[in-house]
């Protein structure tokens, strides 16, 4: 029946949902309104669907086979674990509490055993979520914690409950293995172990059946189950296992699970005690009252005149024995007093008049005399005088004990002896006691549905949204520099989707607004900043020109120069050299302020600057100080734009692009990497561009004799890694040279 009831069930399912609109996208009414969340009510109605049925393959089992059997097997969690692998944990802790409270109307102790049922959906829960059992390891790992968890609980439930075995066949099974007494620690531990074995059985059975009835279930109904809980596009289940295993210790659903078990826990512990203390309360009142009565009716049988004649002849006095049947009567009738009996108060003794036997101990037979213990010494002067005591509590030993003192007079009005009604609080404790293991075991399974209830409204409503959020705030901050970065990453934010309704909704929604205007206002700047190096561009060649102009023997000077030293910069950073310094941005700084190198000589007069032959050692030194005026230019020109700029790198190399790599530069004799490695790039680009370019008092230099001076002077004039760098690269070097060469 129950197979024939999954195979409709899987069918309808499957027809009902043939179509897959996740994650679909449609603008209603100004509004993204997607598909997820229609889709979501129906995984609802799904989830729903599965608990019912589980409830009633539990109950199912749970009568059946146990009636049919008459053993202590019952299967009855074999819809938890159905549901446990078809719709998850709370699902499940919710078929296995439900179960429970359902059969508990026809077997009363089945709803103390809610707590290993929960357990049981737990486990399972587990092993399936995490996938464990996929193999021989996982499976008989599970079997071994379900054996032990059944064993153990089901033997203390047994224990605090009944105070013994709840089956006389496993009681039989413990002696066998034993050889011992229904008592003993030895005996105990039989039990146990006889409990572990049944439980193996019975959970591995019903695990093995809820297991494969789940595998009925198409994987899409699953999928959406699961996806039924979110209130965002669904975060797939590998990705939160990995998230948990990774930064599970510091996350927010941690401290919200410490905080929900700590309250909880509290919570239950104060209304247990609150209630025993009622009950206590309660029952002390009323007891009170019962002894009292009970005492007042004992009274009211004795006649105060005989009492001499009742101590001195007792049973002998003429109406002894009917005022005892009828203190007996009085005793019988009166709820929760355990003794009654009448007595005279002296000095330091008791004096028994009557005490009734109780069915397990004998009373004080009359004129019988006991020394006033300590139970009575605090009021004895007043019993002596006479006086109204009312009802006391007192110890007898560790015990409490209420006792009701109702005086008897004689026909002078005079107190002459007391009847008494004891009520010992020992049976009221243990009440307690049981009352409390009840109220923990009843509670703990609704305790842990209350946990997890709260953890799937805090997980999907308040952790995971804002895990999401943060991790595309970082992103997103992540990105910044790269406009398709920030684009992806924004596009990235709004596919979240969060729809808590609350204000996790409304913070999802600020940065969303937030970041799609920060990404525009980036554009916006990206286009400002484009303008501005364009503009910047144009002014650093019209600069350049205009000392270029003025060089009568400098054609395209600039243009070649900038290319090689592009050259240069890419296959340093190919091979890997001056990785830390070759950022993106070095790299565009140096190449941008390429033209502005040779910026010095605007102050070098024409006619040194334009003269046809060698210069003069003295016209020389002249030129040389263009290094000098290039960084002074460049110095000004940074002190009037504030603020890290491309210009330091043109400053660098307009001062050092005639230093050389064994110190016998100028201006200032640097060696080395000392040498701002801007300028030692430059060094090798403006050489190469002076052999290979006619001059009015040289010609140009071929291509294999211009590289074979910089092999040359590699290690002595040029950084070594430049010149490798350069001659790696000879297929973008010629391609320059007939460019511009022809």
């Amino acid at each position: 029946m129950n197979i024939g009831l999954f195979l409709l069930f899987r069918y309808k399912m499957d027809i009902f949902f043939s179509y897959d609109y996740k994650y679909l996208f449609l603008k209603c009414g100004g509004h993204r309104v997607s598909f997820h969340f229609k889709k979501r009510k129906y995984g609802i109605i799904y989830r729903y669907v599965v608990i019912v049925i589980g409830i009633i393959i539990n109950i199912t089992f749970g009568l059946i086979i146990n009636s049919l059997l008459n053993l202590p097997l019952y299967l009855d969690v074999t819809g938890t674990v159905f549901v446990a692998s078809v719709a998850g944990l709370l699902p499940a802790v919710l078929t296995g509490l439900l179960t429970n409270v359902i059969i508990s109307f026809i077997i009363p102790n089945a709803f103390y055993f809610a707590l290993l049922s929960v357990l049981v959906a737990i486990i399972a829960a587990y092993f399936v979520r995490y996938d464990k059992l996929h193999n021989i390891k996982g499976l008989i790992i599970y079997f071994i914690i379900l054996a032990l968890l059944g064993g153990n609980l089901t033997t203390l439930i047994h224990w605090l409950l009944l105070g013994e075995p709840q089956y006389k066949a496993v009681a039989d099974l413990a002696h066998a293995i034993t050889s011992t007494a229904s008592n003993g620690v030895v005996f105990y531990l039989g039990v146990i172990l006889v409990n572990t074995i049944i439980q193996g059985i019975d959970k591995s059975l019903a695990s093995a059946i809820g297991f494969g009835l789940a595998r009925f279930i198409p994987n899409k109904i699953k999928e959406d189950i699961y996806n039924s809980g979110w209130r965002q596009k669904p975060i797939p289940k590998e990705e939160i296992i990995a998230s948990k295993i990774e930064g599970y210790r510091n996350t927010l659903l941690k401290k919200i699970i410490v905080m929900l078990v700590v309250v909880a826990s509290s919570f239950v512990a104060i209304i247990s005690l609150v209630s025993i203390n009622i009950y206590f309360e309660d029952r002390k009142e009323e007891y009170s009252i019962n002894a009292m009565n009970a005492a007042t009716f004992a009274s009211e049988v004795i006649d105060g005149d005989r009492i001499t004649d009742y101590i001195k002849w007792g049973e002998d006095t003429s109406d002894y024995r009917d005022t005892q049947d009828l203190l007996q009567k009085i005793l019988k009738n009166s709820q929760g007093v355990h003794y009654l009996y009448v007595i005279r108060v002296e000095r330091n003794n008791l004096v028994y008049l009557f005490d009734m036997d109780t069915g397990k101990e004998q009373g004080y037979t009359a004129g019988a005399v006991k020394p006033i213990d300590e139970s009575f010494s605090s009021y004895s002067d007043q019993l002596v005088k006479g006086e109204e005591v009312g009802t006391v509590i007192g110890k007898e030993g560790s015990e409490m004990v209420l006792t009701a003192f109702a005086p008897i007079k004689n026909s002078a009005d005079k107190t002459v002896a007391y009847a008494c009604a004891d009520i010992y609080f020992g049976y009221m404790s243990k009440f307690a006691e049981e009352f409390l293991v009840k109220s923990l075991l009843i509670f703990s399974g609704f305790l842990i549905l209350a946990i997890q209830w709260a953890l799937s409204v805090t997980g999907f409503g308040l952790v995971y949204p804002i895990s999401k959020i943060t991790e595309a705030a970082r992103g997103f901050i992540d990105s910044m520099g790269d406009q398709k970065a920030i684009d992806e990453s924004v596009r990235k934010t709004r596919a979240l989707d969060i729809r808590t309704n609350d204000e996790v909704q409304e913070l999802y929604e600020a940065i969303c607004k937030m970041e799609l205007e920060m990404a525009e206002q980036v554009r916006d700047l990206r286009h400002y900043a484009d303008s501005t190096a364009k503009m910047q561009n144009g002014l650093i060649i019209t600069m350049a020109d205009m000392v270029e102009n003025r060089d009568s023997d400098t054609g395209a000077h600039i243009q070649k120069t900038a290319a090689y030293v592009r050259v240069i910069l890419n296959g340093l950073k190919n091979k890997g050299y001056y990785a830390e310094k070759l950022t993106e941005k070095y790299m565009s700084d140096v190449e941008m302020s390429a033209p502005l190198h040779d910026i010095g000589k605007i102050h070098i007069s024409d006619t040194i600057l334009n003269k046809p032959g060698k210069l003069t050692e003295e016209e020389f030194e002249i030129m040389k100080t263009h290094t000098i005026y290039g960084r002074e230019i460049m110095e000004n020109a940074i002190g009037t734009v504030k603020g890290e700029n491309y210009l330091k790198e043109a400053r660098n190399m307009a001062a050092y692009h005639h230093e050389r790599w064994d110190g016998k530069g100028y201006p200032e004799g640097l060696h080395g990497e000392v040498i701002p490695l801007s300028a030692r790039i430059m060094a090798v680009a403006d050489v190469f561009d002076a052999l290979t370019s006619p001059r009015v008092y040289k010609p140009a230099f071929s291509l294999e004799k211009a590289l074979s001076i910089l092999e040359e002077e590699s290690g002595k004039q040029f950084d070594p890694k430049c010149v490798e760098a350069f001659m790696d690269s000879l297929t973008d070097v010629k391609r320059i040279l007939k460019k511009y060469n022809g």
